[in-house]
């Protein structure tokens, strides 16, 4: 042995046989830290599998076969058909647009109204809890009721209030849910979720601190101007949010669609997840709705992807600053 071999380490010390034994040991205690922190997740870990991957892989598993209720003696593998039939299917298409449409529209009126709502309730005023409670009502009706409620009480050709008050200026009476189905339901989600978008953008807004509104004020800024330049980028994040939460919810629309225009005229206001009803359990075609489901959620899940990034980003970006 050399005296290069027993030289002191740079930091003084000789280097220890025990070193790399020491770091294992090291490495394992905290291997299993983690694990005794995992460990009380587990049962939720488990449940989730079982309740959502374990149906998604059969999902999947039925999507590449050709099976229908009616003729389970003929049940074949058939790969990618399923998929490639999706393809040339104008009905999946006119539901999808459709379930577009249903999404954008709800989302975007629902989120304008509930900033305006939001940025009323923010205000101090007598009876402004009172008011608040009014308006967070219909969020909490479920939607099977909500949708009778339009249908019947609100659009109802014959006797439905909305009839009643365009009778008032002596415009004749609408069939909305068979003339304007589309709107009809929008309608009828706007209603549900304008209060699921107030909660989370007056949240936002009671986030925000007065200094810096009073310190725009004596500058002189202009009430306009301090919401555009102050008060909107720090909404950004619940924005965002609102968009994300209410996208992943209005997608999964069935019961409006279902009690008030059961996806007609023909299929015109159906939606994905009412054309998977009618192909499974009206069409008894297991295989084909099987596919279109996995469709549904591989797309759902890259909209969301994308769309969480965008949070993520505003979080750093709102921390970096």
């Amino acid at each position: 042995m050399t005296a290069l071999d027993t030289a002191p380490a740079p930091g003084g010390r000789a280097p220890s046989a025990d070193g790399p034994r020491s770091r294992r040991r090291e490495d394992g205690a905290s291997r299993a830290e983690g694990w005794r922190r995992r460990l009380p997740l587990m049962p939720a870990f488990v449940f989730v599998v079982i309740c959502t991957q374990i149906p998604f892989l059969l999902t999947i598993w039925y999507s590449l076969r050709s099976r229908n209720l009616l003729r389970p003696e003929g049940e074949t593998f058939v790969g990618l058909r399923n998929y490639l039939d999706l393809a040339v299917d104008s009905t999946f298409r006119t539901a999808a647009l459709n379930s577009i449409l249903f999404t954008l529209g709800c989302v975007l009126v629902s989120l304008l109204l509930g900033l305006g709502l939001a940025l009323l309730l923010d205000r101090e005023f007598v009876g402004r809890g009172f008011i608040r409670t009014l308006l967070i009502t219909p969020f909490l009706i479920m939607p099977v009721a909500g949708a009778m409620l339009w249908s019947i009480s609100m659009f109802d050709p014959t006797y439905g209030l909305v009839n009643w008050l365009i009778g008032t200026v002596g415009i004749s009476p609408v069939d909305w849910t068979s003339q304007f189905p589309m709107l009809s339901i929008i309608i009828a989600l706007v209603w549900q979720w304008t209060p699921f978008m107030m909660l989370l953008l007056l949240a936002g807004l009671q986030s925000q601190t007065g200094d810096v509104l009073e310190a725009a004020q004596m500058d002189g800024a202009a009430t306009w101007t301090t919401f555009v330049h102050i008060t909107l980028p720090h909404l950004r994040f619940y924005l965002e949010l609102s968009v994300l939460l209410g996208a992943i919810y209005v997608v999964n629309t069935f019961d409006q669609i279902y009690l008030m225009t059961a996806g007609g005229p023909g299929t015109a206001s159906a939606n994905l997840p009412f054309y998977i009803y009618q192909r499974a359990f009206l069409g008894f075609d297991i295989g084909q709705s099987a596919a279109m489901g996995v469709v549904t959620v591989i797309a759902t899940i890259i909209i969301a992807t994308f769309a969480l990034r965008l949070i993520f980003t505003s979080i750093n970006s709102k921390e970096q600053s």
